[in-house]
């Protein structure tokens, strides 16, 4: 003997509602997954640039925590996160610098990875990042002058 707790049109009314909430929940999944990931656009520089395979690799390994503008990249969305790197576009990073950063870790070693590109992959996203950080750097004013 079965015992039915509801007729037909309450069960379809449940399963719609089970439907539109699952359906709710997943893009809202889907937004936040990418609300936590690094905005990311076309690469500004030329093809024929020298540094156009810096861009590519910052791209590809520095733009989930960097902002850089030429590389399309806009660094951690969720700026809540530690892993936000500095805005290289705010700041003006030298080729010592970047290539210094790159190999230990940032200036801190805290939080980027050591060695994220070495070699000459590192010398080309140090250079490139030399080249094209700080289009909004704002001068500072030093005491004395």
């Amino acid at each position: 003997m079965s015992v039915r707790l509801c007729g037909p049109s309450i069960q379809r009314h449940i399963l719609q509602r089970v439907r539109a909430f699952s359906l709710t929940a997943v893009a809202a999944l889907i937004a936040l997954t990418f609300a936590a990931c690094g905005g990311k656009e076309e690469i500004s520089v030329s093809k024929d640039d020298p540094d156009f395979a810096g861009a590519e690799l910052f791209s590809t390994h520095c733009a989930g925590c960097h902002t850089l503008e030429a590389a399309g990249s806009q660094g951690t969305g969720n700026r809540g996160q530690r892993t936000q790197g500095p805005n290289l576009d705010q700041r003006t990073e030298s080729y010592e610098d970047a290539i210094f950063a790159i190999r230990n870790g940032g200036f801190s070693g805290a939080i980027m990875p050591q060695n994220i590109v070495v070699g000459d992959e590192a010398e080309q996203v140090a250079r490139f990042v030399a080249k094209y950080s700080g289009s909004q750097a704002q001068t500072t004013v030093t005491p004395g002058e």
